[in-house]
């Protein structure tokens, strides 16, 4: 989609040029966000941090996305293997032409990954980064994301947790709704926020646990 591919460079070449600003206004960098999509690279990007998260560059399937959180400590520990894409979930719903890991039952597009050993090496290294006490959950209508999924993960017993969804009638209580100048199935990542903006303040994740902890109980 050009018009997604055109906003995602603008993004992209605006943190490069106000990631400095943003980073003065950020206390503690240690701080993980376990993200279903590329959202969390984006954040790290913004501030100019370390990935403290295994979950950048890469995407899950709804469903895949709800049971990692529910168990991620069961997850995290797992051996990542890699898998045919043929043999992936999402094979014929999206172009996959990048690696697909496999954790358990849990499949992982690593779409801005070239190579299978390149995807291990670097999940292997953020996920000895995971901030424990600190993490931050982000979750989105993408990828056969239904409504059942939006209330799973907004029931879900998880101190700091944020969704965002293009969708009136997605918009369950505690949900972010972004307006789209494209209408589109899924939420377009270049509107997912970021940041500080006009639904929340992401400069607060650098703040003391019990601040983080409030600002993001939604």
């Amino acid at each position: 989609m050009k018009y997604e591919t055109i906003r995602l460079k603008l993004r992209k070449l605006y943190i490069k040029n106000t990631y400095k600003m943003r980073k003065k206004k950020i206390k503690n960098s240690k701080f993980t966000i376990i993200s279903n999509n590329c959202w969390g690279g984006f954040v790290y990007q913004s501030y100019g941090l370390e990935y403290s998260s295994p979950t950048v560059g890469l995407f899950f399937e709804a469903n895949d996305y709800i049971k990692f959180v529910k168990n991620l400590k069961k997850y995290i520990s797992m051996d990542l293997e890699f898998i045919n894409p043929k043999e992936a979930k999402l094979y014929g719903i999206k172009n996959i032409n990048y690696p697909v890991g496999r954790l358990g039952d849990i499949d992982i597009y690593f779409m801005h990954y070239k190579t299978e050993k390149d995807a291990k090496e670097k999940w292997k290294r953020r996920c000895k980064r995971i901030n424990w006490d600190k993490i931050l959950y982000k979750f989105s209508n993408q990828n056969l994301c239904t409504i059942e999924n939006i209330k799973e993960f907004m029931d879900l017993n998880l101190k700091n947790k944020i969704c965002f969804v293009n969708k009136k009638e997605l918009a369950v209580s505690g949900t972010i709704y972004v307006r789209q100048l494209m209408k589109t199935e899924d939420i377009l990542a270049s509107y997912e926020p970021y940041g500080k903006n006009k639904y929340f303040d992401l400069d607060i994740l650098g703040i003391s646990d019990d601040e983080f902890i409030s600002s993001f109980s939604l």
